[in-house]
């Protein structure tokens, strides 16, 4: 059994099939039918709702924190122990939130079909900022697509909602559901069993060998963002699943003097703090990848675990030499995440392993990364670069230079490090270099790029490095694009 609030509803659920999204929960078992499914991809936040769960903030007081997900993509078991709000829970007694009346006097909806998801981010925006911030509405409102209002009239609802924000229902029951919560959270592993499919759910990470060590053939669902597009997209039936979403452990984030440790099930709205804060290019990768709704949703461990050719995260890791660690049972094994990579969507993981934790490098001053998408936010790269070399003395000592979007798999470039270590770090050396990819990469073409356009950006990138480390006042980080 599974258990969560819907709004301030106990819900116990045991034999729902593990397959349902959220939408379609709300949607079809309750009829709630203000969240609407647009493109069931994770693109258009038309189905955005929002989950509120236990958070101890930096002073050690107990809050809830309130985050917008993707419902086509949220697997009702990763509810347990949550708080899940929709559309509909916004009206009070009446009387509009300020964030629907705000929408409604800045005109911010036409046809309205979208309208409750943009709803929706706004009152995530809305619980998690202190003051009107154009930089945080673009990020909360970025997953939001609309065709007709041209957006100016729901940025300007984003101001008056974020301004003196009055108290709402939630803030005034906080107490209560926090109380709520508490009772209701996990204390043994929860399952949804409809007969033929199964979720199961447990707390520690000892359980979850166990239980994969158990059904091997299970899929392991963090965020969900992209094993949800398998019945979502492809209509494909998930017979078992473990969700791994409630394991404190894989949600922590330690730093040492050498290193961060980051969890596997750690989001990457979570990564941001620890990871910007060491490598701001990192940073703005984040604030790139996908929108925020995903952001909160997916996790780092997923990023590397789905193996795509075309994840954000990989190629920078790579770059930095981080490495994973990897649990079967009781035993445990640190593998470089270069090697993790072995072909298209082939991984060097062994039956009924998986990845407990990231092991990020500190230290690396000369590291850069650039992302290649045709379009700024909530975009999927052409090709992603990140550099990392160590010079002395005007001679490059090592080299670490890694792409996404130019192989099967994320890869190092070791003719063009070859061509780098040894050499004396000018202009000469890095055309050298950029020949050298050629010899390292022989891309495809796709609907994003032709892969003469791709090797001539990755080269270009090489050049760009070049360039920013030369005269560091007029770098632009990850925000290149087509």
């Amino acid at each position: 059994m599974i258990q969560f609030l819907l709004n301030q509803e106990l819900r116990s659920e045991h034999a729902l099939d593990p397959n349902l999204t959220v939408l379609n929960y709300l949607r079809e078992h309750l009829g709630k039918s203000g969240t609407k499914e647009g493109c069931a991809s994770g693109d258009c936040g038309a189905c955005t709702v929002v989950v509120g769960e236990l958070h101890t903030d930096d002073q050690g007081a107990e809050q809830i924190r309130y985050r917008s997900l993707n419902s086509c993509l949220t697997f009702v078991s990763s509810l347990h122990g949550k708080q899940l709000i929709s559309v509909e829970d916004l009206k009070h007694q009446g009387q509009l939130h300020s964030v629907q009346q705000a929408m409604v006097e800045c005109h911010g909806s036409q046809c309205g079909f979208c309208t409750p998801g943009f709803v929706m981010s706004l009152f995530a925006l809305q619980k998690n900022s202190d003051a009107p911030d154009s930089q945080k509405a673009h990020e909360a409102l970025a997953g939001n697509l609309c065709r007709c209002t041209g957006y100016r009239p729901i940025l300007a609802a984003a101001e008056q909602a974020c301004c003196n924000k009055p108290q709402d229902q939630f803030d005034s029951r906080q107490a209560d559901t926090i109380a709520r919560l508490k009772s209701i959270a996990p204390t043994q592993t929860g399952e949804l069993n409809s007969g033929d499919k199964r979720c199961l759910v447990p707390l520690t990470v000892a359980d979850l060998a166990d239980l994969y060590d158990a059904y091997p053939q299970a899929r392991l669902l963090a965020g969900g963002t992209d094993l949800a597009l398998e019945v979502t997209q492809f209509h494909r039936t998930l017979p078992v699943m473990i969700y791994v979403g409630n394991i404190e452990e894989m949600k922590r984030i330690e730093s040492f003097d050498d290193r961060l440790e980051i969890g596997a099930a750690t989001s990457l709205s979570d990564c941001y703090t620890a990871l910007n804060n060491e490598y701001p290019d990192f940073g703005e990768l984040l604030h790139r990848f996908a929108s925020l709704q995903i952001r909160n949703q997916g996790t780092l461990g997923g990023n590397i675990g789905n193996a795509s050719p075309i994840g954000d995260s990989p190629p920078l890791l790579i770059a930095l030499g981080a490495q994973i660690v990897l649990c079967k049972g009781n035993t445990r094994r640190t593998l470089a995440l270069e090697d993790y990579f072995i072909d298209y969507r082939v991984t060097a993981r062994q039956d009924s392993e998986f990845i407990e934790k990231i092991i990020v490098p500190k230290g690396v001053p000369l590291f850069r990364a650039y992302k290649v998408s045709k379009r700024l936010d909530d975009d999927i790269s052409a090709v992603c670069a990140a550099f990392n070399l160590k010079i002395d003395n005007g001679v490059i000592t090592d080299a670490r230079v890694a792409f996404g979007g130019m192989a099967a798999t994320p890869k190092r470039a070791k003719s063009c490090e070859a061509a780098l270590n040894g050499a004396t770090w000018n202009s000469a050396t890095v055309e050298k270099a950029c020949a050298a990819l050629a010899e390292d990469f022989t891309p495809l073409s796709d609907f994003r790029a032709s892969k003469e356009y791709r090797l001539l950006s990755a080269q270009n990138l090489l050049r760009k490095y070049f360039i920013e480390l030369q005269t560091p006042h007029i770098e632009t980080r990850v925000t290149a694009y087509v």
